[in-house]
């Protein structure tokens, strides 16, 4: 058995387990775990899953924002390189939250190449989320600024995969026709 799919599977098991009870904000509520999954598909599909510990960042990448899992929990778990992948796409939610949108906005040119993916992919899902079930509560100015927002996160993340950058130029166009 290979040991990128037994990492996979204990990644994917692990998620699901740390998000047991999350649910996605918008009107279907479907269980966290569905967001988690299309990313690491993106990501599998847009490498050709030549890459495990990119496709278990995908699995856990909210593991440490949403959930009580550590930093060292995941190291232990799943090795020091997965572990920084995950902490180098963390927000820190110490801060408010218009400060962690732009600090994304400002830092993400300077991190590496798997996080840049993971961004993507990340953005593509929630896009793609936000225009078949739009979150409760959300204001259409809301969901313009969050489909402008995406948009500038992912610009410095372009270039390095041309099947992620065309998934999400898709789901952002998807994204302005619906909801402007």
């Amino acid at each position: 058995m290979s040991a990128d799919i037994v990492l996979l599977a204990r990644a994917a098991d692990y998620a699901a387990r740390q998000h047991i009870a999350q649910r996605r904000k918008g009107e279907r509520a479907e269980p966290y775990i569905n967001h988690l999954t299309e990313v690491a598909a993106l990501l599998a599909e847009a490498t050709g899953g030549d890459d495990a510990t990119l496709l278990a960042g995908g699995l856990l990448h909210d593991t440490l924002e949403d959930t009580d899992a550590t930093y060292e929990d995941l190291e232990q778990r799943f090795g020091a390189e997965v572990a920084a992948l995950v902490a180098e796409v963390t927000d820190d939610k110490s801060l408010p939250k218009e400060e962690r949108k732009r600090l994304q906005i400002d830092k993400t040119p300077a991190k590496s190449r798997r996080a840049k993916l993971l961004k993507i992919a990340d953005k593509t899902s929630n896009l793609r989320s936000m225009v078949i079930s739009p979150p409760k509560g959300w204001t259409e100015e809301r969901l313009r600024d969050y489909v402008v927002w995406a948009e500038q996160v992912v610009r410095s993340c372009r270039g390095l995969n041309l099947a992620l950058d065309a998934a999400f130029d898709v789901a952002h166009a998807d994204a302005e026709r619906h909801l402007g």
